[in-house]
């Protein structure tokens, strides 16, 4: 009696729903491809949503209507099947997604996903191009390492996450190694660069095609009052928001230090300025920018991504934020190798950028500036990480 019980429950709990990522194996469903990347190019999209009376596909490759994104009716067979095929594309890595009935939808026949602050997209690879530099080749691989660093100097949170790129070989190497430290942008975290921006891909084909030295790429998290990433941290699963706390007001500056006393004291790294870059993307930019004369002769590359320059009233008069001017005609005496600056023509900080250049034209600074087409964007920052990282060290 005791065994047909056991027996009866077992049968009913793999027949029952919470198994159904097991039963969808074998349930027979349509098999859909979604998206497909065609000879030309062109991307077609596909949902199954057969009661539905709207589909809408949004995605990065469809113009948009200033800050509004546009997006692009779908059509709908006789089988419940509605689809749309773009024009071809540029090579690149693109984020997309879908409104069924005007409520958004991730595409259920693709796992790829990443998110941005809040926002969870779906993303498709346009190869034969700048998007096979996005992409995992068959070449030596890094290491990726998330792993805690303490951190004294910041008043909010001592005990910080980090996730640091180690080139290939470095694990069988004595050799010492140059450091890259990239900063995110606001409503970010230390699994911005890794995942939207595509790092460890990136670096990974640089360095394989004899583009880029290898170096190791750290990548903090710029919030100072969060542990670490959401999900990851003591504070459990909560959602992800924009301003934090402790938001550009000094304190990430002040306590820059302790990640480089970390990176200097746990792994094989070159402790000299030329061995040392650091850059960043919109608030990224802005810790770059002061972090790089707030600590003179420590950085020989700077990068600026689309920056925010300039502190607000609220903290300008704070010690990190004093003496701007002065501090970069020391930073200039100092000497670096390369100050670069890339924004985007439709960026919203376009205008802080060019009164900055002014800044740094009339002190005589020198800078490489580039211009791209677009605005605050992904897109824009992996193309300037794919030109900026091949410039270091050399």
């Amino acid at each position: 009696m005791i065994r047909k019980i056991i027996y009866t429950t077992l049968v009913c709990l793999l027949c029952s729903p919470l198994l159904s990522a097991q039963q969808a194996l074998f349930s027979g469903s349509r098999e859909i491809v979604s998206p497909q990347v065609n000879p030309d190019n062109s991307v077609t999209f596909r949902l199954l949503a057969p009661d539905a009376q709207e589909v809408k596909l949004y995605g990065d490759f469809i113009p948009s209507q200033g800050w509004i994104p546009k997006g692009e009716l779908m059509i709908k067979d006789d089988q419940g099947i509605w689809s749309y095929t773009t024009k071809p594309l540029e090579s690149d890595l693109y984020g997309y997604a879908y409104t069924v009935d005007g409520v958004r939808v991730m595409d259920p026949n693709n796992v790829h996903q990443i998110r941005d602050v809040a926002t969870v997209t779906n993303i498709v690879i346009v190869g034969r191009g700048q998007g096979d530099l996005y992409s995992v080749q068959k070449v030596p691989h890094g290491t990726v390492t998330r792993t805690w660093y303490e951190s004294p100097s910041n008043k909010y949170v001592q005990n910080r996450r980090i996730t640091i790129y180690t080139p290939p070989g470095y694990e069988n190497s004595k050799k010492k190694f140059p450091v890259f430290y990239l900063l995110h942008g606001m409503g970010g975290d230390e699994e911005a660069w890794i995942n939207l921006g595509r790092t460890a891909q990136i670096l990974d084909n640089l360095i394989a095609e004899g583009k880029a030295e290898p170096m190791i790429v750290v990548m903090t998290n710029g919030n100072v009052v969060q542990e670490a990433a959401p999900g990851e941290s003591s504070l459990g699963l909560y959602k992800p928001t924009m301003q934090l706390e402790g938001t550009m007001d000094g304190q990430f500056e002040s306590s820059f230090k302790d990640v480089i006393r970390f990176m200097e004291s746990r792994y094989r790294v070159v402790p000299k300025s030329n061995a040392r870059a650091i850059a960043g993307l919109s608030m990224g930019g802005y810790h770059t920018l002061h972090i790089s004369r707030f600590y003179p002769k420590t950085f020989d590359y700077i990068g600026l991504f689309s920056a925010a320059i300039m502190p607000d009233e609220r903290v300008a008069g704070n010690p990190e934020y004093r003496d701007i001017e002065g501090t970069l005609k020391q930073q200039r005496d100092n000497g670096y190798r390369l100050y670069w600056i890339g924004i985007g023509k439709e960026d919203f900080l376009y205008q802080a950028n060019a009164e900055y250049r002014q800044l740094l034209d009339r002190i005589n600074m020198p800078y490489v500036y580039r211009e791209s087409g677009g605005g605050h964007t992904w897109k824009n920052w992996r193309e300037y990480l794919s030109e900026f990282a091949p410039l270091l060290f050399k």
